[in-house]
């Protein structure tokens, strides 16, 4: 409690954790709402409009959540780790303020069109809108995964006099080897998400009997996009972040499974708690040499184990790490089932009909958030104790001007407001959600829901 840099690293997890809960479900509900709106061009008919306007509306909730909840963390880069942006500024910058100045205006610029724009610009504009939103979404994703990929593999940059770092080529950091395998297994998560926030409302609807058509729609989409981004997040983009892992960060690989001594024909662990005192895991479960397979594609290939680095390379937190990453491979197996077993149901016609699968669909609603979060647990433990790999390490990198007790209150006064702005969230959500997709403002006439174009 008296270490500020500690407590900073508490307020950052806390402030970010709260607010990727919100653009986990944009990214995700962008590339939905484009699906209903094509789908209302190409079949004209007025219902696939009405679910995408719907949307529109709950996503709009999330955006301004989301914008809210992120501002304090650009602060933090300067309130609370002054030294390290002193030290990477030069280059990480860059991609916060792309991400600020072209990701971020193209989507709030065409949010406001394909919210408020659709009868002034008709209906080939509207669909054109709801592109540009997605995509402006998922370009301010790519933006920050380049930043968190420059810092778990530094490129393209070179050390001044003084000893900062400084863009050496802006190319290089935008085109990192990191970015590519994060980034797709980031948007297939948030797709995910959003698959699951669509299939839960339509199921809740289904078993409630009300909006019954939307219900069905809901259940649909959501369930189809939902089992391809659950298989994606396996294979590929899940297969390419384990090699990635793999080669560059073998420390973190060994924290993530809990290996502790160094094998050939490593075993893959399933279920076991770390203990550290002792350096093993207790009461494995596992599956004898698939983690050498999966890695080096070889059955009876070598893995290090954590006792064959120095211990201050070992991530801060190794039983945490071990945890948040079994969560989400966990919580990723299951997803494949619930996906896999409701589209099976739906292509013979009995899902809709099929309570418990409906109730498993919308009480599984919030996992993938839970799985998400998990997800970037992983991804920023299993980079400590650098903050930027191999070149500036965490306890180096805080404000040196602040104390301990100033950044605890800070923390405190943002978990009260969070709190009231979650609430509020909840209550706008929740309205939304009771009116349903056919309450819409008197006076629309019907013709511009997908019959003119």
């Amino acid at each position: 409690m008296d270490d500020p840099t500690l407590v900073s690293r508490w307020q950052f997890a806390f402030t970010l954790t709260y607010h990727y809960l919100f653009p986990q479900v944009t990214m995700g509900l962008a590339l939905l709402i484009v699906i209903f709106k094509t789908l209302s061009l190409w079949r004209r008919a007025d219902r696939y409009n009405q679910a995408a306007r719907f949307w529109g509306r709950i996503f709009a909730v999330n955006f301004v959540v989301g914008v809210v909840t992120g501002i304090p963390m650009e602060f933090q880069f300067g309130t609370n780790w002054a030294l390290f942006s002193t030290y990477a500024g030069g280059v990480i910058a860059q991609t916060l303020a792309m991400e600020g100045a072209f990701a971020f205006f193209l989507e709030s610029a065409f949010l406001g069109i394909f919210l408020f724009g659709e009868r002034a610009f008709g209906q080939r504009m509207h669909w054109v809108s709801a592109v540009m939103v997605w995509l402006g979404t998922w370009a301010s994703g790519g933006f920050i995964i380049a930043s968190n990929a420059w810092m778990q593999h530094p490129v393209g940059y070179t050390t001044l006099p003084n000893g900062t770092l400084a863009l050496a080529n802006y190319w290089a950091v935008l085109f990192n080897s990191w970015i590519v395998p994060q980034y797709l297994h980031t948007m297939s998560g948030a797709t995910l998400t959003g698959a699951f926030v669509v299939a839960g409302l339509g199921a809740y609807y289904l078993l409630a009997r009300q909006h019954l058509e939307y219900g069905r729609l809901f259940v649909t989409v959501g369930v189809l996009v939902g089992v391809v981004a659950s298989l994606f997040q396996v294979f590929p983009s899940g297969d390419l972040e384990g090699q990635q892992v793999t080669e560059q960060q073998p420390v973190k690989l060994a924290a993530m499974e809990g290996l502790f001594q160094t094998q050939r024909g490593a075993d893959i662990v399933i279920l076991g708690q770390p203990d550290m005192a002792r350096q093993q895991l207790d009461n494995p479960l596992v599956v004898p040499r698939v983690l050498s397979f999966l890695t080096y594609r070889q059955w009876t290939a070598e893995v290090k184990g954590l006792r064959a680095f120095p211990r201050n390379q070992w991530p801060d937190s190794v039983p945490l790490l071990y945890y948040s990453y079994h969560i989400m491979v966990g919580l990723g197996t299951f997803f494949i089932g619930i996906m896999g077993l409701a589209v099976l149901l739906l292509w013979r016609r009995r899902l809709f009909d099929t309570r418990w699968a409906l109730w498993l669909l919308m009480l599984a609603t919030p996992f993938p958030l839970v799985a998400n979060t998990a997800g970037w647990l992983t991804t920023e433990l299993g980079r400590q104790p650098w903050l930027v790999w191999g070149l500036l390490r965490t306890v180096h990198g805080g404000s040196p001007t602040i104390g301990a007790g100033t950044v605890l209150f800070t923390v405190i006064g943002f978990a009260g407001m969070y709190l009231i702005l979650g609430l509020l969230y909840v209550l706008l959500v929740v309205r939304a959600a009771a009116r349903g997709p056919e309450a819409e403002e008197e006076g629309t006439p019907a013709a511009a829901h997908g019959r003119t174009i």
